[in-house]
């Protein structure tokens, strides 16, 4: 894979992707599993289908912001197991890595934390709109998709 490990892109690039395709129409899971799967030439008719429902704070109730959903997603992708016989550690740790990272960065890991609104509400979904939040979500999107490759790419240069 061009010497670089698992990605194609670098995890920069691969944040600029993620944030480019949240500000195109998706929402953020969709577009940081997207950019990541992209990245590491993983092409399915099911991406950015299977993190739908993880977006907006799974699906509008406030909870885990999308953006890091989707990097969980990803790490999955990347780390996941596909036999019950292989360890879970490396999924495992890159995750709490990702969430401990995204945490100090912006302070919260749900969704109407970080924006101060509801998105299950017609109120939220309109203080949304006036304040102009959606330029907020694709630094959310971005930012997940870029420590997401990063913290992948360290964990698989410590494979044996």
């Amino acid at each position: 894979m061009d010497g670089r490990g698992i990605y194609k892109l670098t995890a920069q690039e691969i944040g600029a992707a993620a944030a480019n395709s949240f500000l195109s129409g998706l929402y953020c899971a969709e577009s940081v599993l997207l950019a990541l799967a992209e990245a590491q030439e993983t092409k399915s008719d099911l991406i950015p289908k299977i993190a739908t429902g993880l977006c907006s704070g799974m699906g509008r109730t406030c909870g885990t912001c999308g953006a890091l959903s989707g990097g969980i997603l990803g790490i999955g992708l990347a780390l996941g197991r596909s036999r019950a016989d292989e360890p879970v550690d490396p999924a495992y740790q890159a995750v709490r890595r990702l969430i401990a990272e995204f945490e100090t960065e912006f302070g919260a890991r749900d969704c109407h934390l970080l924006l101060g609104c509801d998105l299950g509400t017609p109120e939220g979904q309109t203080v949304f709109r006036e304040k102009g939040l959606r330029e907020q979500c694709s630094r959310y999107t971005g930012r997940a998709a870029e420590m997401t490759a990063r913290i992948v790419e360290e964990a698989e240069a410590r494979r044996p």
